[in-house]
């Protein structure tokens, strides 16, 4: 294990001016500014950030003060005038152009960054379950940098990685529901740790698998309750993990951490608390990670989801963490 890495949790990271309900911050993505953008269940779903945690930004709500509505058919709760359904993955391509995932929606946005939509993959309308149709639920999108090929984790309801080329046009599919290499229970995050080579976080086989952009299945390694990855510009890849299953509720070092890989799978360090909670250097239940260009980590958390709405009364809680890297 690589001892020269070392990492510190920063308190207090983003000044969230009052008005805005963050609720969770489902996903977070960096530019090529460092500036972090923090896709949220709250009442303005896409806020971003400077490098030292100012707002400057702000969208995805014409009315933040307005009307909650309960969706149709489910208990979920969104605002009339969102653009979002349910809010799940941000990413930022090397134009940076912004990517948004809506589970609920069965959508993939493009937007440049004067918010003006340049894509849209999915109708709106599911597909049947386990159909290997697109999309039922999809959770993550990644964009090859050569080409702009385009690649989506279709989790909830799929257990499939689709293929589209640049201009969205679909190309293929693979994978079914299993165990074995190839196969995936519940696809989370997909991430391109180098332009032919792709990472896909398969969270309840606990591992991550590494495929060729044409779907060959390449190697794979185990990692607990694999939610989220990103990769540093040294090639190390970083890995949030959600905790265990309430049999293992207080156990310590299981989950509710990030590991920071080598690309065959080598274990580099381990940042977190060994139990969740709320300080600074603790997580609840991460869901997404971002780096920047110093090295700085930014782990998004759907922590009102696990935990949150189960206090009595049900509140917000910590879902955004910060570390930085020192020597």
């Amino acid at each position: 294990m690589n001892k020269n890495i070392t990492f510190q949790a920063i308190k207090f990271w983003a000044k969230i001016p009052h008005g805005i309900w963050l609720r969770e911050a489902t996903s977070v993505a960096v530019d090529s500014k460092d500036n972090v953008y923090i896709y949220n269940r709250g009442n303005i779903p896409l806020l971003i950030f400077n490098s030292s945690g100012d707002l400057i930004s702000n969208w995805g709500n014409e009315d933040p003060l307005g009307n909650i509505k309960i969706l149709e058919g489910s208990n979920l709760q969104i605002w009339e005038e969102s653009k979002f359904i349910r809010p799940h993955s941000v990413r930022i391509d090397s134009e940076d152009n912004i990517w948004c995932v809506d589970d609920f929606g069965h959508k993939i946005y493009k937007f440049n960054q004067s918010f003006e939509l340049l894509l849209t993959l999915g109708d709106g309308n599911p597909s049947e379950r386990e159909s290997g149709i697109p999309f039922n639920r999809p959770t993550d999108v990644a964009i090859r940098k050569s080409s702009g090929e385009i690649f989506v984790s279709d989790g909830y309801g799929n257990s499939r990685i689709h293929h589209f080329d640049h201009e969205g046009k679909f190309i293929k599919s693979w994978g079914i529901s299993g165990t074995n290499p190839g196969e995936f229970s519940l696809p989370h995050n997909v991430n391109m740790i180098s332009d032919t080579e792709m990472l896909v976080c398969d969270r309840e086989n606990h591992r991550v698998q590494i495929f060729s952009v044409n779907g060959e299945f390449i190697r794979e390694w185990h990692v607990h309750k694999a939610v989220a990855s990103t990769i540093d510009d040294e090639g190390n890849i970083y890995i949030a993990e959600q905790g265990p299953p309430p049999v293992q509720y207080g156990v310590k070092n299981i989950g509710h951490s990030v590991g920071v890989w080598t690309k065959d799978g080598s274990l580099i360090e381990k940042l977190g608390a060994e139990l969740p909670g709320e300080n600074h250097d603790q997580f609840l239940w991460p869901h997404s990670i971002a780096i920047d260009s110093k090295g700085k980590i930014y782990v998004a958390e759907v922590s009102y989801t696990e935990v949150g709405r189960n206090f009595i009364p049900p509140r917000e809680t910590a879902s955004l963490r910060v570390w930085e890297k020192i020597t």
